[in-house]
């Protein structure tokens, strides 16, 4: 599936890509319209409608992310709203295996998500990311998404990483064609980012469940430049 051999560097997505999405689909779909309509004293179904409507015209947006943006538009504290539910969150649970194998192969590791820099905390605080991550960082540093091309122009121009030898790893199917057609070579798409939802058929491309299945060539192939490295 994966060339290792030629693979330096690994980018990664987080939310359904090494974390489970079933926190935030509850979140943006059951918790917040539920605490808005509390809030506004509406009823639920009025709120899922009118948040829905939002979802869709803001989806793939800089303000899509932004919880900044959400707590302006609802007049709510979006932040806090998300720490009613944060044991929610959770690794995915092949994630720790897969993360100590790539650290242990000597490739460079970097998390880059569209998540708020808000939510970016919550769930480093919450989860073990950052003991496997060499590098974290969110794309409201840049002002722009992982769909839009000035996002991967300036994180190669700020990270340096050679787009031939790069795997990028995403649950994203819009964002790892935007990835291709900036040059990343390396892509896999994930089948089930929602633990609570089916396994999706993903033709586009290579595409796993588990992470596990990629351990052995991860070991028998580390970095060229590095080698296997202990933890």
């Amino acid at each position: 599936m994966l060339d290792w051999s030629q693979i330096d560097t690994v980018l990664l997505d987080m939310d359904g890509t090494l974390l489970d999405l079933h926190f935030d689909n509850y979140f943006w779909l059951h918790h917040l319209p539920q605490r808005y309509a509390e809030i506004q004293g509406i009823s639920l179904e009025s709120a899922k409608v009118m948040l829905k409507s939002e979802y869709d015209q803001l989806q793939g947006k800089l303000e899509w992310y932004c919880l900044d943006y959400w707590g302006e538009r609802l007049q709510l504290p979006i932040a806090e709203l998300k720490r009613e539910v944060m044991h929610k969150i959770q690794m995915r649970a092949d994630v720790p295996e897969f993360l100590t194998a790539l650290k242990r192969s000597g490739r460079r590791i970097v998390l880059v998500t569209n998540a708020h820099p808000a939510s970016l905390s919550l769930k480093i605080e919450r989860t073990e990311l950052a003991n496997y991550i060499d590098e974290l960082i969110s794309t409201h540093e840049f002002g722009v998404t992982k769909e839009q091309q000035a996002l991967w122009q300036q994180l190669q121009a700020r990270l340096g990483f050679a787009s031939a030898r790069t795997l990028f790893v995403d649950d994203s199917l819009p964002i790892l064609a935007a990835a291709q057609t900036f040059g990343i070579k390396h892509l896999l798409a994930i089948k089930n980012p929602d633990s609570q939802l089916p396994v999706r058929d993903i033709e586009q491309f290579p595409a796993i469940s588990d992470y596990r299945v990629l351990l052995a060539d991860i070991e028998q192939q580390p970095c060229p430049s590095v080698g296997l490295r202990p933890i």
